[in-house]
């Protein structure tokens, strides 16, 4: 395989295989191993970050964010446009290298890149129009506004199945509201990170900024501890499992900070009697399968009408039989591997488990050998009684679950009825139905869709979802105001100072 672009990202290798970058603190004895589920084979390795170095990377972050936050807003935001701008230069390198380290096809590696491009020139538009509101004082001569300041520390723990896109989203609105930002990548996809860092250190250069303003840190969980209880992070902005959300939100909030959080997500599609079937089997296809299943927003469960279920399941069936599954850099491909043998078990478990409950398979799952390492599977389809235990959760691997309704108030309480709450669609051509899946009655999901699919958001919209998924907001929209703190102002231009409650002193 031609490994070019790992060169071009700046991943040098030194002599015992060690990947290095231009900037940041390196532990010369402990390191993580980025291996690629695409053939095995080892890429590089990263330095973990020391709790010593830790240290030295928050005391530099600190003292970069007093230079950062007074730098006019506009200016910041053409940092961010050059460093758009080098990610354009870098998109097809670093689109490879997310697809070779994290296993998702090459398409979706170039679009995650073009995502990062995306966010940065949304940024440099925000960088003009952070604005407050100005309002009527009830006191005579007084005037009333609020303003947003910048936060400090931005902390961002990244997951592997968007190594790069999601801390874009929040370190480019982060960047332009005044904050400097400290990065978790996944252990899983250490190497994309040192390639973000090192595209960011060039453009830091060229521009004479002080070390500080954007930095990695690598580890596993015991490196996010630190900066969940580190009281000089204002802001952790943590994106991973329910189970890893939890953890953090209880860390965080126990010393009052603020986190914003992006978890689990079992997300359905509703299909109704009136639905498009072409877009029907496009929105459902690529939700299920893309990135193989692990997407926070991948297609989990089908609600398809009685009237349909025979046509949607059959149809789906004869589709599933054209994936063809591989290596994810080769674009005759459609579906890569997962992200370790870790993933492979989990997703073999959970066909027994669907098995165990009585569900039937429609298109049979399994590993599939011989391709190039241990973490290739079968994309595979289950019909399931919509309270079945395992289509409750979330299981990250191409698993579809079909299931029956007979009205619509039944398909929306199917929908609802799961913990998580991130992402949902309705296939319909029925006004009536579209607009009573979006009414306050209807999908209880951050992101509910008609006519598309519950897989890929546009990044000028909000972003995240509800109940165990956490509440949490990025990217788009007014996103931003939670990097920034918000301060009310009121301006006495009288010659007196009228008190509260008509409270008078005889001075």
């Amino acid at each position: 395989m031609n490994t070019d672009f790992i060169q071009e990202l700046g991943l040098e290798a030194d002599n015992d295989g060690t990947s290095t970058g231009r900037q940041g603190h390196h532990n010369t004895e402990a390191h993580i191993s980025s291996h690629s589920p695409v053939d095995g084979a080892q890429i590089g390795r990263v330095s973990i970050t020391t709790p010593e170095q830790y240290e030295a990377v928050i005391n530099q972050a600190t003292e970069a964010f007093r230079h950062w936050r007074t730098v006019p807003a506009p200016r910041r935001g053409e940092i961010v446009r050059q460093y758009g701008e080098a990610l354009r230069e870098h998109k097809d390198a670093l689109g490879r290298l997310v697809s070779y380290e994290m296993g998702k096809s090459l398409q979706e590696g170039w679009g995650e890149v073009q995502e990062m491009i995306d966010i940065c020139d949304f940024a440099v538009g925000l960088s003009r129009q952070l604005h407050g509101l100005t309002m009527h004082s009830e006191r005579p001569l007084h005037r009333m506004y609020e303003q947003y300041h910048p936060l400090g520390i931005v902390g961002v723990i990244s997951a592997f199945n968007f190594p790069v896109a999601v801390w874009s989203w929040n370190a480019m609105i982060a960047l332009v509201c005044g904050d400097v930002v400290v990065w978790k990548p996944s252990e899983k996809a250490p190497l994309c990170g040192v390639a973000c860092q090192n595209i960011w250190a060039k453009v830091a250069a060229d521009n004479d900024l002080p070390e500080g303003i954007s930095n990695l840190v690598n580890g596993d969980y015991t490196i996010g501890e630190l900066m969940t209880q580190d009281k000089r992070i204002p802001l952790i902005s943590a994106t991973g499992s329910t189970r890893m959300g939890k953890a953090v939100a209880q860390t965080v909030a126990a010393r009052l900070g603020k986190s914003l959080l992006e978890l689990g997500g079992n997300n359905a599609i509703i299909i109704t009697p009136s639905a498009d079937m072409d877009l029907v089997l496009t929105g459902a296809l690529f939700g299920a399968v893309g990135t193989c299943g692990q997407r926070c927003t991948s297609t989990r469960r089908l609600i398809i009408h009685e009237s349909r279920y025979e046509e949607v399941r059959d149809k789906l069936a004869k589709a599933y039989g054209q994936l063809k599954i591989g290596d994810p850099l080769d674009e005759k491909n459609h579906v890569g591997p997962l992200i370790d043998e870790q993933s492979v078990e989990t997703y073999l478990q959970a066909i027994e488990g669907i098995k165990n409950e009585g569900g039937k398979m429609v298109v049979e799952g399994g590993r599939i050998d011989g391709l190039g390492s241990n973490c290739y599977v079968k994309p595979c389809i289950a019909e399931v009684e919509p309270d079945s235990e395992m289509a409750q959760q979330e299981t990250f691997a191409p698993i579809l679950y079909l299931m029956k309704y007979r009205d619509l108030d039944e398909a929306i309480e199917i929908q609802n009825s799961v913990p998580q709450g991130l992402s949902s669609a309705i296939m319909t051509t029925n006004l009536r139905e579209s607009e009573r899946f979006l009414s306050p009655t209807g999908s209880d999901c951050g992101i509910a869709n008609v006519n598309i699919g519950t897989s890929g958001a546009e990044i000028g919209g909000a972003f995240g979802g509800e109940k165990e998924t956490g509440g949490g907001r990025e990217s788009g929209s007014d996103a931003w105001k939670v990097y920034m703190r918000r301060q009310t102002n009121t301006i006495n231009y009288s010659t007196e100072l009228p008190l509260a409650q008509g409270i008078s002193f005889n001075l």
